[in-house]
């Protein structure tokens, strides 16, 4: 699948599965902040039917969080 390792191995696996780091780090943010996002329950849910309502809301609700 030509798939590349993002998640660290466990300590006891036997065979160690190299990760990058970096990658890592990036992708815990953009979890955490969808996680955050996930707290408004207009994103959770979808209720805006349009794009532009809801991306407009999406960059609304980033801005709170960056604020708090």
């Amino acid at each position: 699948m030509n798939a590349e390792a993002v998640i660290p191995s466990k300590r006891n696996r036997k065979v160690f599965i190299p990760h990058d780091q970096a990658l890592y780090k990036d992708r815990n943010r953009i979890e955490r902040c969808f996680n955050r996002l996930k707290h408004f329950r207009r994103f959770a849910t979808r209720y805006d039917r349009r794009t532009i309502h809801f991306t407009g809301f999406i960059y609304l609700a980033a801005a709170m969080i960056w604020i708090a």
